[in-house]
């Protein structure tokens, strides 16, 4: 579904994956139902949606979709900060076992509706009917 401001009509959905630090398998229990808790409050805070979230032992996946203007980076940086402050707070543990929550990268896609093909083939074709006559 296309979500639009006054001038732009848009599509972002994003394939977003991170780690705890050292790949710790930390997010079980209670850090992994507060994790979700925390990741959907803050997205909705960032303007972003998340459309589905599953979390294993040792990282966190998420489809995301946000506005192009605010950028991918921004609500993960967002999400991964928020999210290890709150945790860290309440899960003294996750404090004295490691120097941060998180690893500093990530893995990023973009998701589309529709295949590489079928765009590079509707690119292709503009002209094809102009080119005929």
């Amino acid at each position: 579904m296309y979500k639009s401001n006054n001038n732009i009509a848009y599509d972002c959905k994003y394939h977003v994956i991170w780690c705890p630090k050292y790949r710790k398998p930390v997010l079980k229990g209670d850090v992994e139902k507060m994790l979700k808790e925390i990741l959907s409050f803050k997205a909705e805070t960032l303007g972003a949606e998340i459309i589905e979230m599953e979390t294993d032992l040792d990282h966190v996946n998420l489809l995301v979709s946000c506005d192009h203007r605010y950028g991918i980076h921004k609500v993960v940086k967002g999400l991964k900060g928020f999210s290890s402050r709150v945790l860290r707070k309440n899960f003294p543990h996750l404090k004295s076992t490691m120097p941060t929550l998180w690893t500093n990268s990530y893995f990023c896609a973009t998701v589309g509706s529709v295949s590489l093909e079928v765009v590079k083939q509707y690119i292709e074709n503009q002209q094809v009917r102009t080119k005929k006559k």
